[in-house]
């Protein structure tokens, strides 16, 4: 009886040939992103400095970034205004960025956002919870209590998730994030209609602004921000753990239990003190990371670097436009997101098909 004959050996000599060929055309691929996404966030940022609701000429904003006059009204609203808002507007952008991100590969779902975690209602019942009981007012107050209820509310879906024997598996994270924010909600508005006090500070807030953000709302958080940042730009070895499924990274050496919780805690400082900042805006930390994938592939230490500057200049981008699209007057920024995200959301789910990550 003959023997089968081995493979060819052309068939495997093949594939290293395909692989490499693949390996260079990530490489490349990144490389062209990276520069594409350096042109769009200078761009962005300054059309940021130079665009408003109201007409300045362009020599005029130069004159005020490089010899300011603080008796000349137009100095004031580009270094004053313009200038720090778009500055907050980079820094939440690349907050919500990386913290949706990492939400998404903690809980390994590709809809998952700081909202699954209850971050933002939880943020958004405790700055309602301070104005009516504590009487906080401006936004550096708003930020204490943001932080605050952000980080028990994710405590509380912690907890909720990690009974059982399974412990927090992403499914549960999911279900008690989703249910947990559906609660908060209801208590927000439940407040906002009792207390008209409540409901007239929290109006422009709670849908999401950059107007009015300067530095005395910016450097008590930037701290936090800063090092918040960093450390989810440095989790990336982590999430990919994680998407080899719990059983495989508790194989290779990885404590699920403890690097669930660190990176729950990054998402925590990020979304809430994002949302401290410019009000509770969404879609950026959900919408970023599918369009960073592109770009990027699927290794999480590349998606984490694209997602700071491509949520950095999706946020400002949208900035600028919500102060040009109803002149003299503007809308909200997280009105635009909404707008704009929905969509690009919608069709990034049908080209993907929902592919899990």
């Amino acid at each position: 009886m003959s023997r089968s004959s081995p493979p060819s050996p052309s068939v495997s000599a093949d594939v290293v040939p395909a692989a490499r060929h693949a390996r260079v055309d990530l490489a490349h691929r990144r490389l062209v992103g990276a520069g594409i996404v350096i042109v769009v966030l200078v761009v962005v940022t300054v059309l940021g400095v130079a665009v408003g609701s109201a007409d300045i000429r362009p020599e005029t904003v130069w004159t005020a970034l490089a010899h300011y006059d603080p008796g000349n009204p137009e100095h004031i609203a580009v270094v004053e205004k313009r200038v720090p808002r778009t500055v907050a507007g980079l820094l939440v952008g690349a907050a919500l960025g990386i913290a949706g991100a990492v939400a998404q590969g903690v809980t390994r779902n590709p809809l998952a956002d700081p909202g699954i975690l209850g971050v933002n209602q939880g943020a958004a019942l405790a700055v309602v919870v301070g104005i009516t009981v504590f009487g906080a007012v401006g936004s550096v107050q708003y930020m204490w209590f943001a932080w605050v209820g952000g980080a028990l509310a994710a405590v509380v879906v912690w907890a909720v998730s990690s009974g059982g024997r399974e412990g927090a598996t992403p499914a549960k994270l999911s279900l008690a994030g989703a249910a947990l924010s559906a609660a908060l909600a209801g208590l927000v508005s439940a407040v906002l209609l009792i207390r008209q006090d409540a409901l007239d500070a929290l109006r422009f807030w709670q849908v999401g602004a950059l107007a009015g953000r300067g530095l005395d709302v910016l450097l008590p958080v930037l701290p936090v921000l800063v090092v918040a940042l960093l450390a989810g730009l440095a989790s990336g070895r982590i999430l990919n753990l994680f998407a080899l499924g719990d059983d495989t990274a508790a194989g290779l050496g990885m404590r699920v239990g403890r690097a669930r919780l660190v990176a729950a805690l990054i998402v925590v400082a990020l979304a809430g003190g994002a949302t401290a900042v410019a009000g509770p805006i969404a879609f950026v930390g959900l919408v970023v990371p599918h369009v960073v994938r592109l770009l990027a592939g699927v290794d999480y230490r590349w998606i984490l670097a694209f997602s700071a500057p491509v949520g950095a200049a999706f946020l400002v981008a949208a900035d600028v436009v919500a102060r040009v699209v109803a002149r003299p007057g503007e809308v909200q920024v997280g009105v635009v997101v909404a707008v704009v995200g929905a969509p690009v959301f919608i069709a990034i789910v049908r080209r993907m098909r929902m592919v899990g990550l």
